[in-house]
């Protein structure tokens, strides 16, 4: 059977069985490879042409963003590499066809440092003033998460699957499961953030034991996602902060900050958990406050005397 359906799903359980992939790439290839089979017009694998790539890949350039674009791509070149590997097609239709487009750089969005220590304060007042027991709880958790979250630039997702063994506050470090399995261990620096971070963990230990997950819900859940948004778009409402604050500008900001201390950008990518340095390397587009800083002081011109 060479239905596209069928080999979809073989390949699926492949990559989940054999490649070991994360939940969330999975999911991506599911819906890629789906939206493929639903737009061309053959089901069989073997019938499918560079013609009707090409026609393909046209139709996503008019309806998606060239970041998306690139993925939906790739996602349905490595299902066609899949079945060229198992020798389910006699030829592979990519080989014939050039795929190249320039994707236009899109700064990372960060939060100016007096905006993120705003926020902060608001959620420290929130805890300090709660007039319910309920209420100081949450507002320690809040407090927890956002220090967290800057203090170590880790990703939202690898926060909320953090497990309490994960956490050593006795050596102040945190180890994360980043994308594909990867681990990475960042020490926390700020003494502040030390506590914080203990006073939540002596508060929610139970809470914590309940869920299997270091930051949980007074309910006994893990926090979500989502949750953790709705958190800081309402500290930003508090606050009367404009800018839209995600969880990952916090990644962004971390970064900056520290490349703007002159950071080794080899250091940041470790700490990022980051498998090129080509990824981190768009932050340097993002430090022009350091380059107008040394360009002003630094640059022999200034010696000049005409």
């Amino acid at each position: 059977m060479n239905t596209l359906q069928t080999q979809q799903r073989n390949y699926l359980e492949y990559c989940q069985s054999q490649k070991r992939l994360d939940p969330k790439t999975l999911k991506a290839y599911r819906i890629d490879l789906k939206q493929f089979e639903q737009r061309i017009p053959v089901q069989d694998s073997l019938a499918v042409t560079p013609d009707i790539l090409e026609a393909f890949i046209a139709e996503l350039h008019q309806n998606y963003k060239p970041k998306t674009v690139r993925r939906k791509i790739a996602s349905v070149k490595a299902f066609f590499h899949y079945l060229e590997y198992k020798e389910l097609i006699d030829r592979n239709p990519f080989n014939k066809i050039q795929i190249k487009f320039r994707e236009p750089t899109v700064l990372p969005k960060t939060i100016p440092l007096h905006t993120v220590e705003a926020l902060l304060y608001v959620i420290y007042q929130e805890q300090k003033y709660a007039k319910t027991k309920y209420q100081r709880q949450n507002a320690l958790r809040d407090a927890a998460v956002v220090e967290l979250l800057f203090a170590t630039g880790m990703r939202i997702s690898e926060l909320c699957s953090l497990r309490p063994c994960d956490v050593n506050l006795y050596d102040q470090a945190i180890l994360i499961h980043g994308k594909g399995s990867k681990e990475r261990k960042i020490q926390i620096g700020n003494e502040d953030v030390v506590h914080i971070l203990k006073e939540y963990q002596k508060n929610f230990q139970p809470l914590i034991q309940e869920c299997g997950c270091f930051f949980a819900n007074q309910n006994g859940s893990a926090l979500s996602d989502q949750a953790t948004r709705r958190m800081i778009n309402k500290y930003s409402s508090l606050a009367a902060i404009e800018m839209h604050i995600t969880p990952h500008m916090f990644r962004h900001t971390f970064a900056t900050s520290l490349l703007d201390a002159d950071v080794d950008i080899r250091y940041i990518q470790e700490m990022l958990g980051h498998s090129s340095i080509n990824i981190t390397e768009i932050y340097t587009h993002v430090a022009m406050s350091k380059q107008r800083d040394i360009l002003t002081t630094k640059h022999p011109r200034k010696n000049f005397h005409i």
